[in-house]
């Protein structure tokens, strides 16, 4: 039986004409033996935009569902996530060559690494790219070293996101994307740092396109008030769950 990665794919009609580019990345990947993928597109809504634009592909699965915001569509796809490594990409976003081969291979070689992020790079309109300056080294990423990041550099995480790689049983046990309007990517990432050691591979993982149709682009995502809302819960989550000392896997004598 051949073992499966799940990729998990929130669009909705204003950014699905790229889903062409990232199912282009994804039939370029080359996995290890016995190794297959399965991407499952949910459609934030119920519209006709977005059905035209998804592969004819029997790796393909694509459902709708009531808007609820990319945190809710990401959730909703887990219904159906038959893998055991969940990958996300979202809509607009690329994936280099080999990179859901090194999310495998760190994932399968040390079980007590619950995820693992990778190097960015920004796919701007002309094609060109840029790079981030503020990466880690290549390696583990220890239990509470993403909060402490984001704390000193004005909430901005060291590691994207958007390359997160997780164990699908770890990803369920948190409840999937926190229930946001936006940052919801990064409540998860602060919450697997919370309880979980994760891995940074230095390798580019994904080309992130930057257009102005983007999320993250749009005026109401820079609104003061909703995004310091939007902190103080991503880092009260963080810190309560570090609090209880709920960890992955169980780390029997844990001081902390």
């Amino acid at each position: 039986m051949r073992r499966r990665i799940i990729i998990v794919t929130a669009v909705h009609g204003p950014s699905a004409h790229h889903l062409h580019d990232a199912y282009k990345s994804l039939c370029a990947q080359e996995l290890p033996a016995d190794w297959e993928w399965h991407w499952l597109i949910q459609e934030d809504g119920q519209t006709d935009d977005v059905a035209p634009h998804v592969p004819d592909d029997e790796r393909v699965t694509f459902r709708q569902g009531r808007r609820g915001g990319p945190g809710v569509a990401r959730t909703m796809a887990l219904a159906h996530a038959d893998g055991e490594y969940v990958k996300i990409l979202d809509a607009d976003d690329q994936l280099p060559p080999g990179a859901l081969a090194r999310d495998i291979a760190v994932l399968e070689r040390d079980p007590s690494i619950g995820w693992t992020t990778s190097r960015v790079l920004d796919l701007l309109p002309d094609g060109s790219t840029v790079g981030f300056d503020q990466d880690p080294e290549d390696g583990p990423i220890e239990l509470g070293a993403v909060l402490e990041h984001w704390r000193a550099h004005n909430y901005r995480a060291q590691v994207h996101p958007a390359t997160l790689c997780v164990r699908r049983d770890l990803l369920l046990a948190l409840g999937g994307w926190m229930a946001l309007p936006a940052s919801e990517d990064t409540g998860l990432l602060l919450a697997l740092d919370a309880v979980s050691r994760g891995y940074f591979i230095r390798d580019v993982g994904l080309l992130y396109r930057k257009w102005p149709g983007q999320a993250t682009g749009q005026a109401a995502h820079t609104d003061t008030a909703e995004r310091d809302a939007r902190m103080a819960v991503v880092e009260a989550r963080a810190q309560a769950l570090a609090y209880y000392r709920w960890n992955y896997p169980a780390l029997a004598g844990s001081d902390r």
